[in-house]
């Protein structure tokens, strides 16, 4: 006999602060995971989560929390606003192609945007439409049902690769190689799905009416259930008949005005353009009302309860407070993974300056601290059963610094300070007699081998240390540990002591750790992630050779999708691709960087299965979408914020602007044009004003090859440019000069005013001349070809055997 449809039950919500706790308190698991939290130290109650009763209070009169005013029109309005995929509106979004149609279905192409509304979609049983929005969006599924039979009901699928773009559609969990279908149940007029039933990312919705009247396969919105309950009153005859169909985008929920960018980019790479706006985009569609979180419902589970059946999902699950938070991902997790905030924070911040989405995220971490300081792995449902991971405990705490840095917040730092001085000296214990850190979590992103005296960990905790001793002075906080000479700059030194064990000069690269995976070990790997982090955190001194050794060495294990992450066999990923890309820029060889964004992240948007419009978590190293550290590929993620690193390197690295203080108030600007750019220019703001700089090359007298800079900032600010082998004081303004490629050291000031200039027709400035005419665009100049290289070879032994293809 067949079972009663299953059904899925959101229930209500939760909040980060108090957890309804039903039945699951009385199970084994639950008395286990709470003994494991109370020996860690945390004070946990059946209704409230107190993590931080052991940490003591400290407060000065600083300003207030930080009032988050984000702008209603684009800061730096420009031709270049084509490439943003933000909708102008986010709440009647509608399918712009039919991807498929099968069985009896009439007018499919009658609901698409700009369809004149003359006839009706009909779906008969059977008919199964699939629409593109040909772009990846979020949000609730909406009809407009001119007719409908009594308790007759749709099967909706989404999928936001075109590979899992049929009636199956993709999957938010690994069960199952797909969700189940949603059963949506229809009454005349407007139906939207119920807010639990949120989809965070898709590009395509299938919908079907069920050849079976009284199919029983999927699971049931439950705001419809009641209408349709009787199985047996379906007329298994019956037809719908719509006559629109859109979606309410709730994602990035902090701007009515989605498109209102408070930084830009624009160059001659209409690759690097696309990525820049892709990865802003990305981490728009990440960015959800808290309230709407959790895909990860078994392990919601612990916490709410939820007996949703396998291959169901839902997003209500309450993984913050306030109104926004940053999130991993769109379709998944859905929940606050610091990690993933390393690379998104900074991007926020120079793209779209929703930074109260990131101190929600960072709340929600410090909230759930545990009672011997460490914070959790991810945030809820995480947070609960003492769930850690080193490497991520000290994501926090960047995530912290690049809060700060580019919100100029310090009250809620002040607020935060002893909490995070606590963290961070969890890290700082663990590193003993060697130099290095003893990692004793394997948790981290899905690598391999994160154990023993790791390099990642390591050099992720040096970098960590530096940014305490600036965030210490941010604070004129004369604590003895942050002096010179004291604890965190002594465990500094002790750590680029320590990884001289780790080096491998054969590969001009460091090993993963000192223990198996040593160089020349029984299990010996040279990590992508490590190598990565030794260089952008800057352990090794600057004049060291092997900083130089290490890019090449990286640089030679590209494949034609891109850099082999090889702690974690067969994947290409772009979190750790994005710390590469930072490596390359901190020993100077921003050519690489750019390289590698055009090879690999240009694939990320044009290549099979990919969305053309958001960046995906990570892929196999032949270039399938389907990622290894999944059993099913349908479950990969293509809107995550962890693969946005472009957004961030194109305007801190390659145009060069850096902050040394909160808000900029001191800035170093470091632009590089490269080889791979014949103009390039972009900015961010803050409350202080506008940060630009624009770069262009140019021919000047005997067509001697020549570049012209023009750097803006606020005035008040203070900063040093550094160029073409000289520098100056920029203490806001605009200063425009001109050099000779050869004559380094020597520039030609075309412009230097104490004002903010704002210019008219940006439009044309690539094509200008400057200098009275001294200078002339170069019509000459060619973009170097991407060198070919070989498909990375997948070793099938190492893959699940229940990887479909």
């Amino acid at each position: 006999m067949a079972s009663s449809p299953a059904l899925a039950r959101p229930g209500d919500g939760n909040t980060i602060y108090k957890y309804k706790l039903p039945a699951f308190t009385k199970s084994m698991l639950f008395r286990f995971a709470l003994a494991l939290t109370f020996v860690a130290g945390a004070v946990v109650t059946a209704g409230v989560v107190s993590t931080q009763a052991l940490l003591k209070e400290h407060s000065i009169e600083l300003q207030p929390l930080l009032v988050q005013e984000l702008p209603t029109k684009a800061v730096f309005p420009g031709p270049w606003d084509e490439y943003i995929q933000a909708p102008l509106n986010k709440t009647h979004i509608r399918p712009k192609g039919v991807h498929n149609t099968t069985g009896d279905v009439v007018n499919a192409s009658s609901v698409l945007e700009g369809g004149s509304g003359s006839h009706n979609l009909t779906l008969g049983p059977g008919g199964n439409v699939i629409f593109d929005f040909e772009q990846n969006i979020g949000g609730r599924v909406c009809f407009q049902v001119a007719s409908v039979a009594n308790n007759t009901f749709l099967a909706l699928t989404y999928s936001e690769s075109p590979k899992y773009a049929t009636v199956d559609g993709d999957a938010t969990n690994n069960q199952k190689p797909a969700d189940l279908p949603l059963y949506f149940g229809l009454q005349n007029g407007t139906n939207c799905v119920a807010p639990a039933f949120i989809r965070g990312g898709f590009r395509f919705l299938s919908i079907r009416l069920p050849l079976d009247a009284k199919e029983d396969k999927g699971f049931w919105d439950t705001s419809s259930r009641e209408s349709i309950a009787d199985a047996s009153k379906r007329d298994p005859a019956a037809t719908v008949s719509l006559t629109e169909l859109w979606v309410n985008c709730t994602a990035f929920p902090s701007n009515p005005n989605p498109r209102a960018y408070t930084g830009y980019f624009s160059s001659s790479s209409t690759v690097l353009n696309r990525v820049w706006y892709a990865g802003a985009y990305t981490l728009q569609l990440s960015t959800i009302v808290p309230t709407q979180g959790g895909a990860s419902i078994d392990y919601n589970a612990i916490v709410d309860g939820n007996k949703s059946p396998v291959g169901s999902w839902y997003s209500n699950f309450t993984i913050s407070n306030g109104t926004s938070v940053t999130t991993d991902g769109a379709k998944r997790d859905r929940m606050v993974w610091p990690g993933d905030m390393s690379i998104a924070v900074p991007g926020i911040a120079v793209s779209t300056l929703d930074m109260v989405s990131v101190r929600n995220a960072l709340d929600t971490l410090f909230a759930h601290q545990y009672g011997d300081g460490s914070l959790p792995y991810a945030g809820p449902p995480m947070g609960t059963v003492h769930e850690f991971s080193d490497t991520y405990h000290m994501h926090s705490l960047l995530g912290v610094y690049n809060y700060v840095l580019y919100s100029g917040d310090l009250r809620w730092l002040q607020d935060h300070w002893d909490h995070y001085i606590v963290a961070l000296h969890v890290s700082i214990a663990k590193v003993d007699e060697t130099g290095l850190m003893h990692v004793t979590s394997s948790a981290d992103w899905l690598r391999q081998g994160m154990a023993g005296h790791n390099l990642e960990a390591t050099a992720i905790l040096y970098d960590v240390l530096q940014k305490s001793i600036e965030l210490a002075s941010f604070l004129s906080d004369d604590r003895s540990e942050a002096q010179p000479g004291g604890l965190w700059s002594k465990t500094a030194d002790r750590i680029r002591a320590g990884v001289e064990k780790l080096d491998c000069p054969r590969a001009g690269l460091f090993a993963d750790n000192s223990e198996d995976r040593r160089c020349g070990g029984s299990d010996e790997v040279l990590p992508q992630d490590g190598n990565s982090w030794l260089l952008l955190a800057g352990v090794l001194a600057p004049a060291d050779p092997r900083r130089l050794n290490v890019s090449k060495s990286l640089r030679s294990r590209w494949t034609k999708f891109g850099p082999p992450a090889v702690e974690a066999p067969n994947i290409i990923s772009p979190f750790a691709s994005s710390f590469e890309l930072q490596a390359h820029c901190a020993v100077g060889d921003y050519d690489a960087a750019v390289e590698l964004m055009e090879l690999m992240w240009g694939y990320m948007l044009d290549g099979p299965g990919m969305t053309n419009s958001t960046l995906l978590e990570g892929y196999r190293i032949d270039g399938s979408v389907g990622y290894p550290a999944y059993t099913h590929p349908a479950r990969n993620s293509h809107c995550h914020g962890w693969s946005t690193g472009p957004t961030m390197v194109l305007l801190t690295s390659i145009l060069g602007i850096q902050f040394t203080a909160p808000l900029g108030r001191s800035s170093i600007i470091r632009p590089q044009r490269t080889k791979w750019l014949s103009h390039v220019e972009g900015g961010y703001s803050t409350s202080l004003g506008k940060f630009a700089v624009k770069l262009k090359g140019m021919v000047g007298k005997g067509g001697r090859e020549a570049e012209v800079l023009q750097v803006s900032t606020p005035t008040g600010t203070s900063g040093t440019v550094y160029w073409g082998g000289s520098e100056t004081v920029h203490n806001g303004g605009t200063l425009k000069v001109a050099r000779y490629l050869d004559s380094p050291g020597e520039w030609i000031t075309l412009l230097n005013t104490t004002g903010y200039e704002e210019e008219k027709g940006n439009s044309t400035w690539p094509t200008d001349t400057e200098g009275d005419g001294e200078f002339l665009p170069d019509a000459a100049w060619t973009k170097p070809s991407l060198s070919k290289r070989d498909v990375g070879k997948v070793d099938w032994s190492l893959l699940d055997i229940g990887v479909e293809e």
